[in-house]
């Protein structure tokens, strides 16, 4: 059952985000029966709440077995065309995500993006 959970897990995409725009965003811990656990980062600009990206994006680990825990929100700034992402916030809800863990994310997913992240702002 571990292996088949720790498939799954290996399945779930480190970063999805909006391609364009200022968004929340929630950092996620990923966990699968007796596997290990992942963290995921999970930005949308359709989301009025970090509740609504956890919400939805526990449904769909869910239907594969597998559990979530949010770790904390803020805000993504996602500017393609200079190629640069910035972190900043909080959740009022969660409370602030790990930006640096958060970026760290980012970088592998956007490697030839600056990717910037600050505490303050909201």
């Amino acid at each position: 059952r571990a292996g088949m959970a720790g498939a799954e897990l290996e399945r779930v995409p480190a970063v999805q985000i909006d391609g364009d725009g200022v968004f929340k965003y929630v950092l996620l811990r990923v966990r699968g029966a007796g596997a290990p656990h992942k963290d995921v980062v999970r930005g949308h600009g359709w989301a009025e709440y970090h509740a609504d990206l956890f919400e939805r994006t526990a449904e769909e680990l869910a239907r594969h077995g597998l559990s979530c825990e949010c770790l904390g929100g803020g805000r993504l700034a996602h500017r393609p065309e200079e190629r640069k992402i910035h972190v900043y916030g909080y959740s009022v809800g969660f409370g602030r995500a790990d930006h640096a863990v958060t970026t760290e994310k980012l970088k592998a997913e956007y490697p030839d993006y600056e990717i910037t992240w600050a505490d303050e702002g909201y």
